[in-house]
């Protein structure tokens, strides 16, 4: 300011331009700061969430579909709170919470299928955030509704430097390539290969294309189909399906004619069934060995328990049969791992139960121990569980042998597809009544001296064995000893 004064005027407006400089540099930092603070704010970025995600509910579950979500937007969560239920390759799982908050939005809705794993499902938010304001990802944001009806909005400015268009796809010389789907579509309805749009790899045209040009035939008029007469395929073509003409594939939206099929996509728990049994029939060596058991005992034994209201079931007393003979042969208790047999600590039994999800097998754990009546509480409340679809994961992980009955279905034998990695499976079928010689001694004999004849309740079970881990001889030792324990019930007390 002195300097200023010795200038005279010119140095008192330097000065005067140097505070203002200062207060304006002042200024907009403080501006800078507040504005940083605001847009750094919950109130402006929304409250942050807390991810719910599709997670593995069991070990080779790659996928899920969403039933139905237990919640609503903005309802209160506490952990362990059910938030919805998930197919996955084997059953219908509850998916739980593992935090408290509020359910603010639901990306996957229900009815989705193929949710891949880590797919971002859902969002939570605190308690006493506002759930309306949850910050939602850009990825994962739903799409946008579409806009209401009004006037035109002007046309976008055309960019200086217009993206280039995609060369246009070669020109193949010769007849076009057909799929076996897209030629059986073109030749049933007429249509001329050339005006499809080949899409798939090296100009093929595939069922898609096939499918394209027919919706545009049927919207254009006769335009799009051929006008040539039908004549033999030219000899430089691949002849035409043997299929008949009649009748038509079922098109996309439109009903379908007499005699024509529905694609039904198939469930999780469907596809993992298709994958484990090709697995079974084409790794493992089957083999299989045959007896017919006796069920005199274990019928009466069934009307002394009933007397006194003890229901059990004849497949009761097969898991117990079974569970008992692998205690007395503990190499049959074996699984194949990557290094060969590998022998059980436990026999745990798996039921086949059949579901209209498919076929699931719960276990009766450490079955060998349990009585026939636990048994057949045990195997009557899994089963149940099984057809609603509200197994746990370690209801049906970890059998060691498992059990297939088909004889209330009426099928009197029948052999059976191991379950990987076990190494056994046994198919029962159905009781039948039968007259066979009687094991009488030499003064109980009939009028011509021959002996004679009784009534037998006999059941026919089948093995199908891993040939790498049980041999035929094993198997028939086994067979054999399972006999003994079913036609001798009182035996398996004691073992």
């Amino acid at each position: 300011m002195a300097a200023s004064l010795r200038l005279g005027r010119p140095g008192i407006i330097i000065g005067l331009r140097l505070l203002k400089v200062q207060n304006a540099s002042r200024i907009q930092q403080l501006c800078r700061s507040n504005l940083r603070h605001f847009f750094l704010s919950p109130s402006f970025l929304g409250a942050p969430p807390i991810r719910l995600q599709m997670p593995a509910l069991s070990p080779t579950m790659e996928e899920g579909n969403i039933i139905k979500w237990l919640k609503k937007e903005g309802e209160p969560v506490t952990a362990g709170d059910a938030l919805c239920e998930i197919e996955t390759d084997k059953a219908v799982i509850t998916m739980e919470s593992n935090d408290d908050g509020v359910l603010a939005k639901i990306l996957i809705g229900e009815g989705s299928r193929g949710v891949r794993l880590g797919t971002l499902i859902a969002l939570m938010v605190e308690e006493g955030q506002d759930w309306k304001q949850v910050e939602i990802p850009a990825a994962e944001a739903a799409t946008p509704s579409p806009p209401a009806p009004g006037p035109a909005p002007a046309p976008a400015a055309l960019p200086l430097h217009p993206a280039p268009r995609p060369p246009p796809a070669a020109k193949t010389s010769g007849p076009p390539r057909l799929s076996p789907a897209a030629r059986h579509i073109l030749d049933t309805h007429g249509l001329d290969p050339q005006m499809a749009t080949p899409t798939g790899p090296r100009g093929l045209i595939t069922k898609e294309d096939a499918l394209n040009l027919l919706k545009k035939a049927d919207a254009k008029g006769p335009e799009v189909t051929s006008t040539a007469p039908a004549t033999a395929p030219p000899p430089h073509l691949p002849p035409v399906s043997g299929r008949p003409a009649y009748p038509p594939v079922s098109v996309p939206g439109k009903p379908g004619a007499p005699g024509t099929f529905t694609e039904i996509p198939a469930s999780n728990v469907r596809r993992v069934i298709a994958q484990r049994l090709t697995q079974s029939k084409t790794t493992i060596p089957h083999a299989y060995a045959m007896v017919d058991c006796d069920l005199g005992a274990v019928m009466q034994l069934r009307k002394d328990l009933a007397k006194a209201d003890v229901k059990v079931s004849v497949n009761d007393f097969i898991i117990k049969a079974v569970a008992v003979t692998l205690k007395e042969l503990p190499e049959v208790n074996v699984t194949w791992a990557a290094d060969g047999p590998q022998p059980l600590d436990s026999i745990h039994i798996s039921i086949a139960v059949a579901t209209d999800r498919g076929l699931i097998t719960p276990i009766i754990r450490d079955a060998a121990d349990k009585g026939v009546q636990e048994i057949a509480a045990d195997a009557k409340a899994l089963a149940q569980k099984a057809r609603e679809g509200k197994l746990l994961p370690e209801e049906y992980q970890g059998g060691s042998f498992s059990i297939s009955n088909l004889g209330m279905f009426g099928i009197s034998a029948f052999s059976a597809v191991i379950n990987p990695p076990q190494a056994c499976i046994l198919a029962v079928g159905q009781s039948r009544t039968e007259l066979r010689p009687a094991e009488a001694g030499p003064g109980d004999r009939g009028t011509n001296g021959t002996p004679g004849l009784c009534r037998q309740q006999l059941m026919t079970v089948t093995l199908s064995s891993d040939g790498r881990l049980v041999d035929d001889e094993l198997a028939s030792r086994f067979l054999d000893k399972f006999r003994s324990n079913l036609e001798k019930p009182q035996r398996m007390a004691l073992v």
